[in-house]
């Protein structure tokens, strides 16, 4: 393991001071609470608790493992942040997966800095760091906009200058938050991106919304070709509301055909007959890439 720093071994004096009851610090005021608050103390493993208010509910176990080694090889590079609950009782506020990973490998102590905060300031505190984290998926971040706005009652102009974030990026993670919960969980699991997910949300039924995202998973649309997929599905058709001209004029077996060919490609599928019996198909496309698709789904099928 790498060499303590000099700030960690003065993290280990500091972390004796903390030790001892007559030295508890409770607020920013207290006697030695200047040589604590804002430098790295060496505090205990089992001394610290997970913050309830932390907004990441999903941990990679992988590159858990691969931090834990880094950690084993480098030491904690940059200490983690806790407040100050009671005598020799912390809670965390940021670096849960550096947490997580100094436990796994057995470490006693980890470098922290100590906050005094309440509990408001620590929903905050957690919530903003977590959202400037690169890791969060995207509902992990509307989630914690929509946490700021409930329960800390910040605007959207005030979280775009607590975050760093433009209002209209503010607004286009908390609109994900209308999606049906099974397009959310295929956001959180990567089946599909926030860009497919922001296409979807011009569908406001949400039955329809499962219709799209069905099609994008069975055909691996793209972004584009999802967003003219809801250009054409706005404009021509509602699935709630089923044509019944069109359909009653076709014969029963080219009406189940029908069905059967928009789900293979993707697309709502037009049919013509005549009153001899003579008709044509037409499959829509939107893109080349969408044109390049539907060729090969029709090599294939031969």
């Amino acid at each position: 393991m790498a060499k303590a720093t000099k700030k960690q071994a003065l993290g280990r004096g500091l972390s004796a001071l903390l030790k001892d009851p007559s030295n508890d610090i409770s607020s920013a005021t207290d006697k030695n609470a200047d040589k604590v608050i804002g430098n790295i103390v060496e505090l205990d493993l089992e001394s610290i608790e997970i913050n309830p208010f932390q907004p990441r509910t999903q941990f990679n176990e992988e590159t858990l493992v691969e931090l834990g080694m880094s950690i084993k090889e480098l030491g904690v590079i940059q200490p983690i942040t806790v407040r100050k609950l009671e005598f020799n009782k912390f809670q965390l506020v940021s670096g849960e997966r550096r947490l997580r990973a100094s436990k796994a490998i057995g470490l006693q102590t980890i470098p922290a800095y100590i906050r005094i905060a309440n509990d408001q300031e620590s929903l905050e505190m957690a919530l903003v760091e977590n959202i400037q984290r690169q890791d969060l998926d995207p509902i992990e971040i509307a989630l914690s906009y929509q946490r700021l706005i409930d329960e800390i009652n910040l605007t959207q102009e005030q979280m775009s200058s607590r975050v760093g974030k433009k209002r209209s990026t503010i607004t286009n993670y908390l609109r994900l938050l209308k999606l049906d919960p099974i397009i959310q969980t295929g956001i959180r699991d990567s089946f599909i991106s926030m860009g497919h997910g922001r296409a979807i949300i011009n569908i406001e039924n949400q039955t329809d919304q499962l219709d799209i995202y069905a099609k994008i998973i069975n055909h691996k649309l793209s972004v584009r070709a999802t967003e003219e997929l809801v250009r054409n599905y706005n404009k021509n058709f509602d699935t709630s509301v089923p044509t019944k001209t069109s359909e009653a004029e076709l014969p029963k077996y080219i009406q189940k055909g029908v069905k059967e060919f928009s789900d293979y490609f993707g697309h709502k599928i037009k049919v013509k007959v005549s009153p001899k019996g003579i008709g044509n198909i037409s499959i829509p496309f939107h893109s080349k890439e969408d044109f390049e698709r539907l060729k090969k789904l029709i090599k294939g099928a031969k």
